[in-house]
């Protein structure tokens, strides 16, 4: 094991778990010191918590041998492992010291999240037996595991790393090589996507977060997990996922690189999209009184019945059709649909505010969100949220864009899994997994997009096209068939 960070320590104590002897290497004492601390502070707690004995701890240290001599450490091994800051040049370098020191039959895998591991392997006297073997942090606990060959890669090399994987406990995943793999090809373009929308004004960060959260049930919102990465990690993948295939999808937001710029990475800086020096105190500002009265436009699909019926509930009129005195007008709202359309049909533009319903299919009561044409009066927009917060509906405010916020974040990510499926780059049985170890997805993006109607899916992507003439929302052409035959990724 080459490289004792965060992830090489990490991945050396879950090999040694397993059994097996690891020469554990880094570049001077000082880092090796340091890595081997972080490693037994991470065997001390499982002790502590009772998930390990003294003696497992004491026979896992005997088969980690600490050395900074690369040529002696790896010698004899039959598999090399490297985490070293994700440079290029510090990677080519070390492979062609590992293709003199190790024995030709060694594999030798590089951790890499993004780089190219061809380009790695190319530089090699024996090439067939560099892969890829990406494990996801904290190593010991993530059950995921990238297993990626390159054109060079000898499949039996591939199959090695992946019954090695199992044997560690973990499921691995085979890809071949492209920038980002599967989890960051997907997740690195999305939370950059997030980005504009924060930037653009779309909505709050909260609210962006929370629609990702309550709205499709992810453990984290966008922002807070870019904030958790690491800006400088994740501009740096961007631009690598950028150089590979160019388009807007992943050009990296302006407000990424401001933050970089003024050295705002995050959590590790105390700063990022969120302040975690200080804490955040909600403004008390006056807020708007609930509305007596409220105009609700039928609809004829039913999606507003039971509004009207919390809205009844908490003792506030409904009427069918606005007057002069009708301060909010409600309309449904379809994420492919403007708002605005029902707004100026209804004759009060600046009283309408659109509202769409959107299920959090695990279990947990779903999210509205509140969605505001320009033209909406601010007064309009807070007497929606006071009575929003009245009757007790878990609600966002965004503005009135294709997709809004859920849907414009979650269904683009669903075209770029569908796009590699097209591609052949991963099945959708093997993109769904990653999704769901890699990131704690509560269920795959291709069986949340089945979930939500292929149709549906790509309506959504053709109405965000038109309106911004962006090529990245142009559904790919096997989700457009599949559209138009009915048919479903995981069915």
């Amino acid at each position: 094991m080459i490289g004792l960070g965060l992830m090489g320590s990490g991945i050396a104590e879950l090999i040694a778990r397993s059994g097996r002897r690891v020469a554990a290497i880094e570049i001077n004492q000082d880092y090796l010191d340091q890595g081997m601390t972080r490693l037994r502070g991470s065997l001390d707690k499982a002790v502590s918590r009772g998930k390990l004995s003294e003696a497992d701890r004491t026979d896992i240290l005997d088969r980690i041998r600490p050395t900074t001599d690369i040529a002696a450490g790896a010698a004899e091994a039959d598999l090399v492992v490297e985490a070293i800051p994700e440079r290029m040049e510090l990677k080519r370098a070390l492979f062609e010291q590992l293709d003199a020191a190790c024995r030709p039959d060694a594999i030798l895998a590089t951790n890499t999240s993004s780089l190219s591991i061809t380009e790695i392997a190319g530089g090699t006297r024996y090439p067939e037996r560099v892969a890829g073997l990406h494990f996801f942090n904290p190593a010991p606990v993530m059950k995921l595991v990238e297993v990626i060959s390159t054109v060079l890669t000898s499949p039996e090399v591939a199959q090695t790393l992946a019954l090695l994987a199992r044997d560690l406990r973990k499921t691995p995943v085979k890809v071949d090589d492209r920038a980002g793999f599967v989890v960051n090809a997907l997740l690195v373009p999305y939370l950059n996507h997030a980005i504009r929308l924060l930037e653009t004004a779309q909505a709050t960060r909260e609210d962006i977060d929370k629609a990702m959260t309550v709205g499709l049930g992810l453990p984290m919102g966008p922002l807070t997990l870019l904030d958790l990465i690491g800006l400088d990690t994740d501009l740096a993948v961007l631009e690598t996922l950028q150089d590979a295939f160019g388009g807007t999808r992943y050009r990296p937001a302006p407000l990424l690189r401001k933050l970089n710029d003024a050295r705002l990475f995050g959590r590790k800086t105390g700063r990022g999209f969120y302040d975690y020096q200080r804490q955040s105190v909600p403004a008390d500002g006056d807020q708007a009184p609930v509305p007596a009265e409220v105009a609700v436009i039928p609809d004829p699909e039913g999606r507003m019945d039971e509004l009207v019926s919390q809205i009844t509930a908490a003792g506030i009129s409904v009427v069918w059709q606005p007057s002069d005195q009708t301060g909010l007008v409600i309309v449904a709202a379809d994420p492919k649909h403007r708002v605005l359309d029902a707004a100026l049909a209804a004759g009060h533009p600046a009283d309408v505010v659109g509202i769409a319903f959107v299920a959090a299919g695990n279990g947990k009561p779903g999210l509205a969100e509140i969605v505001l044409p320009d033209v909406t009066a601010a007064d309009t927009a807070a007497k929606a949220a006071a009575l929003a917060a009245r009757i007790g509906l878990n609600a966002i405010i965004c503005r009135d864009r294709p997709g809004f916020i859920t849907e414009a974040l979650a269904y683009v990510q669903f075209n770029d899994a569908v796009r590699m499926v097209q591609d052949g780059y991963a099945s959708a049985a093997d993109i769904d997994t990653a999704m769901m170890l890699g990131c704690g997805y509560p269920r795959g993006p291709l069986e949340m997009l089945d979930e939500a109607g292929a149709a549906n899916v790509a309506s959504v992507l053709e109405a965000m096209h038109a309106a911004t003439g962006d090529p990245a929302f142009t559904p790919v052409p096997m989700l457009a068939e599949y559209a138009t035959a009915g048919s479903k990724f995981r069915g």
